[in-house]
């Protein structure tokens, strides 16, 4: 009855697509920021004399996996989602835009700090970083907690408003246009610190103007959200129906745990994305490394992945909407991506013109998963609760995007040939398409409509 209630009132398609693109781009201007850094690893590994920050590959390593250190070791993703479905998606998408742009303005004071030689040491841990990574690294947690709340804000956003029409495209489009971020951080943030004398400050300064406006983009949709909820309260009223308990239990907890078809998903989530967006992290300076590309261009190979999919996503989307058949996507994709890294660790043909064509694939198998994954979870896990089902998947996720960039920057630290640490990313391709298959396997058994169309005649 509420998904009837939800369809009636969402039917204006101005104000579904008005919703998406609102948080479409909030969602742009914090993966501006999360990937700004990426590009600049070849000027912050560089000494300070020679204008950059004297970071080592362990040192970068451990900033581009602290972005889920918190969300992963202190949990706050998982209560992200709790107080998501606890206080609603108004409040959980505030607090999210306001920690993303606390934590990039303490990233960019690491950043741009005069520290000298100063480090910040754990003895007991062995443990040291330049105290300039040290602050960053912090404020890129930080950042991570808000980008990731976000995150699955904007996926129970997505639900709320297409529920009954094109909610694989409308996924798959606002992934895209969040993607756009993404593409812009990596193909011009490099080109920006440049064209400011190597001032890595330049493009997160940028950024942080940019989600800025996010925040504010954010406020104007909560507007749209008012409306909505006063209209199903006034719909229920008018036609003397009765609310069903929406409302979110502790108790639901174990409905999402005990789901088999879930767990292949935060698994397939995890190996997957394990196999992208640490991989973009070092991809720049694999171009200069492997594919003899110049440094100023090399940060525009990696961000054509991306660029793919916002072209892609929307149409792979449209299909499963259409079609169906999203755990065969799915599958696909892992495939697609399993192939890419094997390519990469074995060193085949190494000119740019070849990185530009495997890096399109790559785009198009970063394109097939996620329009197919993310709305496959509301078919398995119901509307009330649907904010903590995602926030496990990202907490899981999470895992992967913190401890695998510090485990890549360690190996890459002795084998600079990059062989090791693209086998590992194959590995994970191939643990992913064991999952998609398990995955279709269940689907079959337990009926959860996964090769269904999504569009209800």
């Amino acid at each position: 009855m509420v998904e009837k209630i939800q369809k009636k009132l969402s039917d204006s398609a101005s104000a579904r697509w008005t919703a998406l693109f609102i948080v479409a781009f909030t969602m742009m201007m914090g993966y501006f920021i999360t990937d700004v850094m990426s590009p600049l690893e070849v000027l912050l590994t560089k000494p300070a004399s020679a204008g950059g920050l004297g970071w080592s590959s362990d040192d970068y390593g451990f900033f581009a996996g602290s972005y889920g250190l918190i969300n992963v070791f202190l949990l706050m993703l998982f209560f992200g989602g709790i107080i998501l479905d606890k206080m609603g998606i108004r409040f959980a998408g505030i607090l999210s835009c306001v920690l993303m742009v606390a934590g990039v303005f303490i990233k960019y004071y690491g950043i741009t700090g005069d520290f000298g030689d100063t480090k910040f040491t754990l003895d007991f841990v062995n443990f040291s970083l330049p105290m300039s990574a040290a602050i960053a690294s912090l404020g890129f947690a930080i950042f991570g907690v808000g980008c990731e709340i976000c995150g699955i804000t904007v996926s129970k956003i997505m639900t709320k408003w297409f529920a009954g029409h094109e909610l694989a495209l409308a996924m798959g489009l606002q992934v895209a246009l969040a993607r756009l971020g993404t593409a812009a951080a990596m193909m011009g943030s490099l080109p920006i610190a440049k064209a400011f004398g190597n001032s890595i400050g330049a493009p997160i300064l940028l950024g942080a103007a940019l989600l800025i406006i996010g925040l504010l983009a954010f406020l104007v949709y909560n507007i749209m959200d008012k409306k909505l909820d006063a209209s199903t309260a006034a719909y229920n009223a008018e036609n003397t129906v009765e609310s069903e308990d929406e409302s979110f239990h502790f108790s639901d907890l174990k409905l999402i745990f005990t789901n088999p078809g879930f767990w292949c998903i935060t698994i397939l989530c995890l190996l997957f994305y394990s196999g992208v967006f640490p991989f973009l992290k070092f991809a720049t300076k694999l171009m200069v490394a492997n594919y003899a590309v110049k440094e100023e261009w090399a940060g525009i190979i990696p961000g054509l992945i991306p660029f793919g999919t916002i072209f892609l996503t929307p149409l792979f989307g449209s299909i499963y909407d259409k079609v169906g058949k999203g755990a065969t996507l799915m599958l696909i994709g892992s495939t697609m991506l399993t192939g890419v890294h094997l390519i990469f660790a074995t060193h085949i043909m190494p000119y740019g013109w070849f990185a530009v064509i495997i890096m399109i694939i790559l785009g198009i198998a970063f394109s097939l998963v996620p329009s197919a994954m993310w709305p496959s979870v509301p078919k398995i896990i119901p509307l009330k609760y649907l904010g903590s089902a995602y926030a496990v998947i990202f907490y899981i996720q999470n895992i992967g995007l913190s401890l695998v960039p510090m485990w890549i920057g360690r190996v890459n630290g002795s084998d600079p040939s990059y062989t090791t640490s693209m086998s590992i990313f194959t590995g994970f391709g191939i643990a992913a398409i064991i999952t998609s298959l398990v995955l279709i396997a269940i689907d079959k058994k337990k009926g959860y409509g996964l090769q269904k169309a999504n569009i209800k005649k």
